[in-house]
């Protein structure tokens, strides 16, 4: 008995930070993004009560299992809302499939530049990737993937590289137009709009604003930056139009605040991979730090914008994986 109540534990407490969703201390904020890893503690925990002749540590352990079971799994994952769906109702007669502009985008945390310049190409001409996003951009990197061609693979750029992890780029196949930065951001989180043409419809074009996130870690003191950074993202959320936001959030779904980042808005907004059933595909660390993966890099876009076909790919030099998915943007 006593071993599942020591089992059981540390998973109640961490439980009931995850229910509650505070602004609680750092150490919190960063043990809550390992929160998918309390069901190994929590299934242990029944188990081991089940060789005691009480009652009540089994119907504990069994209620904490539960608990992390649902959030594992959870029932208000938000997915895309069809543009059909949004439009008045037609006669079948009249019912046509919404002109939509289908993307292949890719977002990679760098790890101040070194990353695999050769892997990020090749990853980028396997997968047909039409948009790439880079968090923690240095000129080196930047050299290093021009020499590797990724120019001629996606020739319009939008950069601004820095050997201190602030720097970023976007690399597309489309034109890019540059919004803004977000203000009051230790790292350089900007907007740019892309235009693309459409596939069906006429030749009808879509247009999608992509915000390159990359929050500052809720580590000692910068925990309360790292939560104005996401509600700084919040409020971009709250815009009218066609919008993805992906990069480094250095934010997992058990976090409150990445939460209310999705609920910004009048529609929820989505992200990509829990949308697809991967949510708990890691995303870092991919360097070999002996840490349990999490996913903290993420995709996520407003409610008209379908996505497909998430992926998460290890890079050589980053301890960040990248990661990968179609996007289907409703046309004009």
């Amino acid at each position: 008995m006593w071993l599942s109540l020591l089992a059981a534990v540390p998973v109640l407490v961490m439980s009931v930070f995850r229910a509650v969703g505070g602004e609680w201390p750092v150490l919190v904020v960063q043990l809550l993004a390992f929160t998918p890893w309390l069901a190994v503690p929590a299934g242990g925990a029944l188990v081991l009560s089940l060789f005691g002749r009480r009652r009540w540590p089994q119907l504990v352990a069994a209620a904490l299992l539960v608990c992390q079971l649902f959030w594992l799994f959870p029932l208000d994952i938000a997915r895309p809302r069809s543009a059909a769906a949004a439009a008045p109702a037609a006669s079948p007669a009249e019912q046509q499939p919404p002109a939509t502009v289908e993307l292949t985008v890719m977002s990679i945390n760098s790890l101040f530049g070194r990353a695999d310049a050769a892997t990020i190409v090749r990853l980028v001409r396997e997968k047909k990737v039409a948009l790439l996003a880079i968090q923690e951009h240095s000129q080196g990197l930047q050299d290093g993937l021009a020499a590797e061609g990724l120019d001629a693979l996606l020739p319009h750029r939008i950069s601004q590289p820095t050997d201190d992890g602030a720097g970023y780029a976007f690399y597309s196949s489309h034109p890019l137009e540059p919004v803004g930065l977000l203000p009051d951001t230790p790292f350089l989180m900007p907007t740019v709009r892309l235009t693309a043409g459409g596939s069906v419809g006429g030749g009808a074009s879509a247009v999608l604003e992509l915000t390159n996130v990359h929050t500052l870690p809720p580590v000692d003191t910068r925990v309360g930056q790292w939560r104005s950074d996401l509600k700084a993202l919040s409020r971009l959320a709250e815009r009218p139009g066609h919008r993805l936001l992906m990069g480094d959030f250095n934010a997992t779904y058990d976090h409150a605040e990445f939460r209310n980042l999705l609920h910004a808005g009048e529609e929820r907004l989505v992200d990509v991979a829990a949308a697809s059933g991967s949510r708990l595909l890691p995303t870092w660390p991919m360097d070999g730090t002996r840490l349990p993966g999490i996913a903290i890099d993420h995709m996520v876009t407003s409610p008209r914008v379908g996505s497909s076909g998430y992926q998460v790919h290890r890079v050589p030099g980053t301890d960040h994986a990248a990661i990968l998915a179609t996007v289907a943007v409703p046309a004009a």
